[in-house]
């Protein structure tokens, strides 16, 4: 989670490991949990805002007719990424992304049951937010964009082929979750950086930069960039349907990949992590030994 846990959240993290039983494992408590549910609300309507948002800023981006669209999306996008992040976060923890709640329930943040309903609600609220943005759009602008969902492009010289989308998918996804989540994951690091404003300010940064990435120096036509969140590109597709179901999987199974190569990492560095036990063999520390 990014913000601070409250004791509703993980009661059980105060009983011994050996005490717990596979349903506790599991969180299937949290299924019963009104308070789970009325916090899947904000991750609903947060997901909501954010396909309406995001998929708005690549149809405009394109329309300015400007020399550099890439860059004036990326820079939009991670401002809005920080902006959402902030007004979510108090609420549920500021996921809107099944890729940081399945990979926060890996970690151990949340649990799997937690995960499931946050996922749900985040697909539904990406429909949510493709209905809104289908609603305000004109048809031609609806057929031309794909209501800014997430493309792969036919396959061949002038589209991404499906391996190659499948690689970006993980590895961005990858650096997503290396370069910006570990930050919220961490409360050291948070707490050390300035607070919530700073990392979400990282996280959306670092979004802009990987979208920046994906999208300019592939050069293929058709192809929309890594997605690096499975339900923004859910939403359009359910709803525009057509050649956004081509290759859909990839926009799953890549950041699914991702997710547990990150876990993976997490596992192999230390518990404690890199100057958690502070900076002994600082350069001012040895010289001050030496005198």
């Amino acid at each position: 989670m990014f913000c601070r846990i409250e004791p509703w959240e993980v009661d059980q993290r105060k009983k011994g490991s050996d005490s717990l039983t596979l349903g506790d494992r599991l969180g299937l408590e949290d299924l019963y949990s009104l308070n789970v549910w009325r916090a899947s609300v904000g991750e609903l309507l947060g997901t909501a805002v954010l396909v309406f948002m995001l998929d708005t800023i690549v149809i405009s981006s394109v329309e300015t007719q400007t020399k550099t669209p890439n860059v004036l999306m990326s820079i939009l996008i991670a401002i809005t990424i920080t902006i959402l992040l902030l007004a979510v976060c108090p609420i549920s923890g500021g996921h809107m992304n099944p890729v940081i709640s399945f990979s926060a329930a890996l970690v151990g943040l949340i649990s799997l049951s937690r995960a499931f309903i946050y996922i749900l609600a985040q697909c539904v609220g990406a429909l949510l937010g493709a209905l809104a943005l289908q609603a305000v759009v004109s048809t031609n602008i609806e057929q031309t964009f794909a209501l800014g969902g997430c493309t792969i492009g036919p396959i061949g010289p002038m589209g991404m082929e499906t391996s190659q989308a499948l690689w970006l998918e993980i590895i961005c996804t990858f650096i997503f979750l290396f370069a910006s989540i570990w930050m919220a994951y961490d409360h050291r690091q948070a707490k050390a950086l300035g607070g919530h404003v700073i990392v979400f300010s990282v996280i959306g940064i670092v979004l802009g930069l990987l979208v920046f990435i994906s999208t300019s120096l592939t050069g293929k036509k058709g192809y929309s960039g890594a997605g690096m969140n499975p339900a923004r590109c859910l939403g359009p597709a359910m709803i525009r349907g057509g050649h956004l179901w081509d290759g859909h999987w990839v926009f799953w199974a890549g950041p699914t990949i991702a997710c547990m190569a990150f876990y993976v990492y997490t596992k192999i560095i230390p518990t404690n992590h890199f100057h958690a036990n502070g900076y002994r063999h600082d350069f001012f520390n040895v010289l001050r030994a030496l005198i």
